[in-house]
C-alpha cells in the first residue's frame, strides 16, 4: 500500500472482446450536429435510415410504443444523435442512475451500455428493464472480472472497496461504494479514514482522485478503450492548431493528457463548463457522441473533437452498436431484457445506494 497520495497499481493481463473502431481519413476539423462522422456509427445511422425509411417514422414509432408501455427512455451522452434526440433523459452516468431510482415508468429502456441497463434493473428490480443491443460492453467492465476482484480483497482485510459505475453486477455486489467520473472525488472524500481504499477499475479515473483528494489508493490496472487513445503530443498539435481554444478532457484519458486539458471533468460538467466558457472554440477529449449533446446546448460554439493518432475523433464501437430500428424492435419485442439473481440485486444495491446518499450531500 502506498502512502501520502501515492497510489499502488494492481496488474490486470488481457483485455478480449473488444476491438477499436475510428476515423480513417478525416481531416481535423471542427463537426456541428449537422455533419456526420464516418466509422461505425455512421454506418449503423445508415442501415437504420435504408431499412425503415427514414429515422422520422422510426422515432414516431418509438413514441406510440412509449405510450403504450408506459416507458421511459434514458440515454448515455456517447449514443449517436438520433437516439439521444428521443430519449426523456440524456445524460451521464450518474444522472442515469439518478433518474432510474425515481421514474414511475413500468419500463426502462436504456441506452447506452450493458453495465448501465444492470445499474437500472438493481436500483428498479420490479420494473422491466430492456436495452437495445445485449452485446454492447465495456473494456473497463471486462478487464475486472468478480473473480480476480475477490482474489485481491482477500489479500487486505482492511480494503475498502470503491467501484467506478463502468463495472458488472457482480463486481457492485462486491463493493463498498460505487462511484462515477461526475462524483468519483466527493465518494472517496467521504471514505473511512482508518481504510485502505482500492480502487477499480479504471485506473487513469483513480489517479485522477488520488491527485484531486491527496487519498492513497490501491489501483486496479483497467482503463477505457476509447480514452486511452488521446495522446500528449496529438493534443498539443490540434491546440496549436486551435490557439487559444481550451482543452476539456474526461478523466479516464491518460495523466499525460489529463495535464495539458484546461477542465477535467465528466460528460455532465462539460455541458456547465462549455456554457459558461468565454471561448468561441473548445477542444473535448471525450467519446464522440458528446460532441452532439453540446452542440445543442451551447449552439453558438464551435466543438473540435479531440483527435488520436489514429483519426479525426474517437468513437466507442460498443455505444455505437445502439441504433434507433434496435430501439424499436427491443421496445416492440420486450427483448433483450435485464435479469439479475436477487441476491446480486441485493448486494449490489448497497453500494449503489451509499454512492447516491452521499452524492447528495
Amino acid at each position: 500500500m502506498a502512502g501520502n497520495g501515492q497510489e499502488t497499481v494492481i496488474p490486470f493481463h488481457g483485455r478480449a472482446g473488444f476491438r477499436k473502431i475510428g476515423v480513417s481519413g478525416a481531416a481535423w476539423e471542427p463537426i456541428t450536429i449537422h455533419q456526420k462522422l464516418t466509422g461505425y456509427g455512421a454506418q449503423a445511422r445508415i442501415a437504420t435510415m435504408s431499412e425503415d425509411g427514414s429515422i422520422e417514422n422510426l422515432s414516431q414509432e418509438i413514441a406510440e410504443l412509449k405510450k403504450e408501455l408506459n416507458a421511459v427512455i434514458l440515454v448515455h451522452n456517447y449514443q449517436v444523435p438520433e437516439i439521444q434526440d428521443i430519449g426523456d433523459y440524456v445524460g451521464d452516468s450518474l444522472g442515469l442512475s439518478q433518474q432510474a431510482a425515481g421514474t414511475d415508468a413500468d419500463v426502462i429502456v436504456f441506452c447506452g451500455v450493458h453495465f448501465m441497463a444492470e445499474t437500472a434493473k438493481i436500483l428498479c428490480p420490479d420494473k422491466t428493464v430492456i436495452l437495445p443491443d445485449k452485446d454492447a460492453g465495456c473494456s473497463l467492465e471486462e478487464s475486472c472480472t468478480p473473480d480476480k476482484l475477490a482474489e485481491l480483497q482477500a489479500t487486505n482485510d482492511n480494503f475498502f472497496t470503491i467501484a467506478y459505475i463502468n463495472c458488472s453486477a457482480r463486481v457492485k455486489a462486491l463493493s463498498d461504494a460505487i462511484c462515477t467520473s461526475g462524483n468519483a472525488k466527493k465518494i472517496v472524500e467521504q471514505c473511512p479514514p482508518d481504510r485502505d481504499l482500492l480502487f477499480v477499475p479504471d485506473e487513469n479515473l483513480g489517479q485522477w482522485v488520488v491527485e484531486q483528494t491527496g487519498r492513497p489508493m490501491t489501483l486496479w490496472e483497467g482503463n477505457c478503450s476509447v480514452h486511452v487513445e488521446w495522446t500528449h503530443a496529438a493534443i498539443v498539435k490540434i491546440s496549436d492548431e486551435y490557439p487559444g481554444a481550451p482543452v476539456v478532457a474526461h478523466p479516464e484519458c491518460t495523466k499525460a493528457v489529463r495535464i495539458l486539458a484546461d477542465e477535467v471533468c465528466s460528460t455532465e460538467k462539460m455541458v456547465h463548463y462549455c456554457q459558461q466558457a468565454e471561448s468561441e472554440a473548445i477542444i473535448i477529449a471525450t467519446e464522440s457522441g458528446m460532441l452532439h449533446r453540446l452542440q445543442k446546448e451551447c449552439p453558438d460554439k464551435k466543438f473540435i473533437p479531440a483527435p488520436t493518432e489514429k483519426c479525426a475523433c474517437n468513437e466507442c464501437h460498443f455505444m455505437k452498436m445502439n441504433t434507433l430500428e434496435k430501439v424499436r424492435d427491443c421496445m416492440r419485442d420486450l427483448s433483450p431484457q435485464v435479469e439479475l439473481s436477487p441476491e446480486i440485486i441485493e448486494r449490489a444495491r448497497l453500494p449503489i445506494e451509499r454512492m447516491l446518499e452521499w452524492s447528495a450531500k
